[in-house]
């Protein structure tokens, strides 16, 4: 196993298997240096664990732990383009979608929670450039999106 699952492992966690796409895309691809992946929803055991609007019907703080959910995801497909997780030079950039009800505005908050995982996991490798934008729907209904950007080690 990797440093990074190890840390993984470490905070109760699983990598899970790639969450297999919903439509004709690819989970990650590769780019030179680079590893893009598609948005990643919160899903375990294929399921989307929760679906609705932040600020109606998912509070901020479970919204928050759905956002790692996706970051884990991310990685997931991170390593089926790459291999190793431990080839991760840096994430770069993080951007999160949020399902919101209108009057919610706390999105940087909901996105801390992929942000926290990965700087968990990666420690300063996980320091990364980062946008939290608020939707009014995601596919599925899902209440968070979340796609990551890397920098690889050849």
């Amino acid at each position: 196993m990797s440093e990074v699952e190890d840390k993984i492992a470490a905070l109760g966690l699983k990598l899970p298997q790639v969450v297999p796409p919903l439509a004709k895309y690819q989970p990650a691809v590769r780019s030179g240096s680079y590893v893009f992946t598609s948005g990643q929803l919160p899903m375990v055991d294929g399921a989307l664990v929760a679906t609705g609007k932040v600020g109606a019907e998912v509070g901020p703080e479970q919204a928050k732990e759905l956002a790692a959910v996706c970051a884990l995801n991310a990685l997931a497909a991170v390593k089926s383009v790459i291999g190793d997780l431990d080839r991760i030079r840096r994430v770069v950039k993080v951007v999160g979608f949020v399902a919101s009800a209108p009057d919610f505005t706390g999105q940087p908050g909901v996105v801390n929670g992929a942000s926290e995982l990965l700087g968990e996991v990666l420690g300063d490798k996980g320091v990364h450039a980062r946008s939290a934008v608020g939707v009014a729907v995601l596919p599925v209904d899902a209440p968070v999106e979340v796609e990551i950007q890397v920098e690889i080690a050849e």
